[in-house]
């Protein structure tokens, strides 16, 4: 018996595994997200690691690019997916016309198409997760995050990341970053938690108006219900992480519950594995555990904000 007919024999004694497509969108990543969690299903049902399936000829590809399969990562090629299909058995008509239309979305376009030229491929994932996200925490020791910005903050912030960057790739980038904050008015968006150094607060990028402006904002947001803003005084005496980072926690099945995002000088990085999310989640959980109260907090934004006021 071949290793897909065994898996298939093993698959049909512990039940079929059924392709959900409820609550599908057309965001690309959300398509690759649910379709690798679909794969990640059909493998453990028919019992085997992602190591035996590379070992028996399922797929010509590495373990690692196999598990950033499942946990739609990277996008999926038409014929990756139907070899995996083909050797897990899945031959039901109704379940193959489903993946196609996933393979479909998943090379589709979003809204943030317009500005693919200002855009590293990092941040697009970043996005899509997002969207995607239930609860997202950041954690920052720089800058206030791109979903708290202000177009004048964020104007300034990337003149002094960018300064070579022409008036039309600033417009584009900060039109972006405004386009990308309408999540936080969606029917379903996610929780916010953002931790903030108390550095935050202090580094000035731009005018002191822009500062003052972006500091009544922080204060508006967090009046909000779902969005939660704390700072982590610095004589707080909290040993803090080196860098800033973003943890997000997923309700729907895909990629995997919770993930890691960290902003790096060239790019980004995701962690997705069980022990270095562990790490992250308790950091965070250690920097809450230093953060002032919510009130407290929103009493340092404003003394941040009549700070600017005199400058």
């Amino acid at each position: 018996m071949s290793a897909a007919d065994e898996g298939s024999a093993r698959a049909s004694e512990r039940g079929s595994v059924v392709l959900d497509l409820q609550g599908r969108t057309e965001n690309p990543v959300a398509a690759q997200r649910v379709l690798g969690s679909y794969l990640r299903d059909l493998r453990q049902r028919h019992g085997l690691t992602i190591r035996e399936v590379k070992e028996r000829g399922a797929l010509a590809a590495s373990v690692s690019k196999i598990s950033r399969l499942e946990c739609g990562i990277v996008p999926a090629s038409e014929r990756d997916v139907y070899d995996l299909l083909h050797f897990y058995g899945v031959r039901d008509q109704e379940t193959l016309a489903g993946i196609h239309d996933l393979l479909r979305q998943a090379r589709g376009s979003a809204w943030w198409q317009p500005y693919k030229d200002v855009m590293p491929d990092w941040l697009v994932r970043l996005i899509s997760m997002e969207a995607q996200a239930q609860v997202i925490r950041t954690y920052e020791t720089h800058a206030v995050p791109g979903l708290l910005q202000t177009p004048g903050y964020a104007a300034a912030l990337v003149r002094a990341g960018l300064p070579e960057a022409n008036e039309d790739e600033l417009r584009q980038r900060v039109e972006l970053r405004m386009r990308r904050q309408e999540l936080l008015c969606a029917a379903d968006a996610p929780r916010v938690l953002a931790v903030l150094d108390q550095s935050v607060l202090m580094r000035r990028f731009g005018s002191p108006d822009v500062m003052r402006e972006q500091m009544r904002h922080l204060r508006d947001l967090a009046d909000r219900d779902g969005v939660n803003i704390r700072v982590v005084r610095l004589d707080s005496g909290v040993v803090a992480p080196p860098s800033a980072f973003t943890y997000m926690t997923f309700s729907a099945r895909g990629v995997s519950e919770e993930m890691v995002y960290l902003e790096t000088v060239g790019g980004a990085e995701y962690r997705t594995k069980s022990g270095e999310v562990r790490h992250f989640r308790r950091s965070m959980e250690h920097l809450q555990g230093y953060a002032e109260p919510r009130r407290a907090s929103l009493d340092l934004l404003a003394t941040a904000e009549k700070r600017f006021s005199v400058s």
